[in-house]
C-alpha cells in the first residue's frame, strides 16, 4: 500500500525515511513549510503535494504526524478531502498524536472509517523505535498487516487494546526520557572519576543498549533474573545494586510512569 504522511516534523520525518528505504512503491508527504518538505524530498526521494487533498488521492495509508492541538482545525479538511476523493472510504487513517482517541477520530471523519491509534517513540529517528498499535472495529487484518509493515521498517511494533495506550505511553512513548536520565547520570560520574566525556558517555550508552538487546535475546528468562546473572556476591556490580534497592529506584521508576500514564489519561479527548 502506498504511505502518505500529514507532517514531516521530527517523527513524521522518522515514519518518511524509515519507509521509503524499505517500500517498493513511493511515498507522499504533505508539509506546510517548504523548507523542509525539500529537505526530506532530498533526503528520501519522497513526494511532498502541493494539497491534502493531492496527498490523499495518492496514498492508501493517509498517516497523521500532528501535534494534538492542531486536530480540531485540521480534522474537517482531512474529512473533506476524504469525501470528495472516489476512493475515500476504503482509505485507512493512522494517528499517532498522544490524546487522540479512535472515537473522536471517527466523530470528526463522521463515518465508520478505517482508523488506527499509533503509539511510536522517539528512537523511531534512529531505525530503533517501538510503535503499538490499535485499530477501529472497520480494520482487516490485511489492514492492520499493512499498517503495521510501515512501523516495522524503523524499529517493533505490537498490537494492543486502545485502553492500554495510557500505559504504553508510560512504558514505552516516555520512557526514553527516563532512560537518558540514566545513562546521563553514569556518563556524569564516570567522568567525575577520571573518565574523558566523550568515552564516559559511550560506556554508559553502549552498556545500555546491551543490556536492553539481553532482555529482546533472551525472552525465557525474566528481566529480575538477567539483573541477578550479572551480580557476584561480594562484588562491585551487587555493592551498587543494594545502593539502588536502599534508595528505592524501582519504585521511584515507577512513580514517574504513573504520572505519565495519568498526565496521558487527562489528555485523552
Amino acid at each position: 500500500m502506498i504511505l502518505g504522511v500529514v507532517g514531516a516534523g521530527n517523527m513524521g520525518g522518522a515514519i518518511i525515511r524509515g519507509y521509503a528505504k524499505a517500500a517498493a512503491e513511493p511515498v507522499y508527504f504533505h508539509e506546510h513549510f517548504e523548507e523542509k518538505a525539500r529537505q526530506i524530498e532530498r533526503e528520501t526521494g519522497a513526494i511532498p503535494t502541493d494539497s491534502l487533498a493531492d496527498m490523499v488521492s495518492c496514498a492508501d495509508i493517509i498517516l497523521i504526524a500532528l501535534k494534538p492541538n492542531m486536530f480540531d482545525d485540521f480534522m474537517p479538511e482531512l474529512a473533506a478531502a476524504l469525501k470528495n476523493n472516489a476512493g475515500g472510504a476504503d482509505k485507512i487513517v493512522v494517528s499517532i498524536a498522544a490524546g487522540i482517541s479512535i472515537s473522536y477520530l471517527e466523530a470528526a471523519l463522521r463515518t465508520n472509517a478505517k482508523i488506527l491509534r499509533a503509539m511510536p517513540n522517539t528512537p523511531a529517528m534512529v531505525g530503533a523505535g517501538m510503535t503499538a498499535l490499535a485499530a477501529s472495529e472497520a480494520v482487516t487484518d490485511d489492514d492492520f498487516a499493512a499498517v503495521k509493515s510501515v512501523f516495522e521498517s524503523f524499529g517493533k511494533a505490537a498490537r494492543t487494546g486502545e485502553n492500554l495506550m495510557d500505559a504504553v505511553t508510560g512504558v514505552s512513548g516516555s520512557s526514553p526520557a527516563y532512560a537518558y536520565m540514566y545513562m546521563q547520570a553514569l556518563a556524569e560520574c564516570g567522568a567525575r572519576h577520571g573518565l574523558d566525556a566523550g568515552s564516559a558517555r559511550l560506556f554508559a550508552a553502549q552498556a545500555t543498549l546491551g543490556a536492553a538487546e539481553m532482555v529482546l535475546a533472551n525472552t525465557d528468562v525474566s528481566i529480575e533474573q538477567l539483573r541477578v546473572n550479572v551480580c557476584s556476591p561480594g562484588g562491585t556490580t551487587i555493592e551498587a545494586v543494594h545502593v539502588l534497592e536502599d534508595e528505592g529506584f524501582i519504585e521511584t521508576v515507577g512513580k514517574a510512569m504513573d504520572a505519565a500514564i495519568a498526565k496521558s489519561k487527562t489528555m485523552t479527548k
